[in-house]
């Protein structure tokens, strides 16, 4: 077990709200279309000025408020993202200019929708180690920035968002009780943006050809998910030795309906105990897991000592998955 306490988590959202019906006048799709075969019916989208970075500071200020933390506290920032503000320096140092901070380390994980976990699982390691006391934890994405708006099959799935946690190293029996995560890089091109790193820079042509946004093979997506996710799941509580009925919460990746039941039915979790916001925000690929397991504490649905069993799987093809005592 690698002990840890959550303080306190918290989200920031964009105002603008971006509701099927407003889709329809943009695309070829309708509301009925989108809700059936993805849950989603609206998703948040951030103003043209805003960057990651700027909700991803927004959520470690209300999550340090709520924590009674001064974010100069702070040992180290670890910010998931698939859009970052820029290629380097990393978004978590632009959060810290944004901050004003100087000292505690800062960096990025890249992992697509599993990112979130991927900077838990570093962050639980460094806590537990001694290396830092306190971390945060961010999950921050402006994923409208990169979909193809004339592409229906991809731009109706994404929002934008941040969630955040801020962890402390305790001597409680709180923290991961048993996480499995990996990679296949073979499946790479499934879901990429192919331009814009030192592969393909930019040019005039690739910018006409919308090589900078995201590309997606659905299907394959759908299956290696569903399967990466439960197996993650299972592993984890395996390892963590509780079963499906031991399991308080389960915060699935919010990627669209189909994928979250499908891998809930194979954890054989409760239908109940599953936690889904994808309706109303979509998938906001690393942010989803943080701003789910948000909504989750201040509604009540977990409560200290209670277990949450966190799976994802993004881009890479990466997938990730935490039994978590809270």
């Amino acid at each position: 077990m690698r002990r840890f306490k959550i303080l306190a988590t918290a989200r920031a959202l964009p105002p603008r709200v971006l509701t099927n019906a407003e889709l329809e006048t943009m695309i070829d799709t309708t509301d009925q279309w989108i809700t059936e075969r993805t849950g989603i019916r609206e998703r948040r989208i951030a103003a043209p000025e805003v960057a990651t970075s700027d909700l991803a500071a927004e959520a470690v200020v209300s999550a340090c408020a709520a924590a009674d933390l001064r974010p100069e506290a702070l040992d180290v920032l670890i910010v998931a993202t698939s859009t970052p503000d820029t290629l380097f320096p990393s978004t978590a140092c632009w959060v810290q200019h944004k901050l004003g901070l100087r000292g505690p380390a800062a960096f990025d994980v890249s992992a697509g929708c599993s990112g979130f976990l991927y900077g838990l699982e570093l962050a639980a390691s460094l806590l537990s180690s001694g290396t830092a006391k306190t971390a945060a934890v961010v999950g921050a994405e402006v994923m409208s920035k990169v979909v193809d708006w004339t592409d229906r099959s991809t731009c109706v799935l994404f929002g934008d968002g941040a969630g955040a946690a801020i962890l402390t190293s305790c001597s409680e029996d709180r923290g991961l009780l048993g996480s499995a995560w990996g990679a296949d890089g073979t499946l790479a091109k499934v879901l990429y943006q192919p331009a814009g790193g030192s592969r393909q820079p930019a040019t005039a042509e690739s910018v006409a050809a919308r090589a900078h946004t995201v590309h997606m093979e659905g299907n394959t997506v759908f299956k290696h998910a569903v399967t990466a996710m439960s197996e993650g799941a299972i592993e984890a509580m395996r390892r963590a030795e509780i079963t499906a009925d031991d399991v308080t919460l389960l915060i699935p990746h919010q990627a669209n309906t189909r994928i979250m039941e499908a891998t809930r039915a194979r954890t054989s979790v409760p239908a109940e105990r599953m936690m889904s916001i994808v309706d109303r925000y979509g998938n906001m690929s690393a942010a989803t897991i943080p701003v789910a397991l948000d909504e989750a504490r201040v509604s009540g649905r977990l409560r200290e000592g209670d277990l949450a069993v966190m799976t994802a799987f993004g881009t890479g093809f990466t997938w990730a998955a935490q039994v978590l005592r809270v």
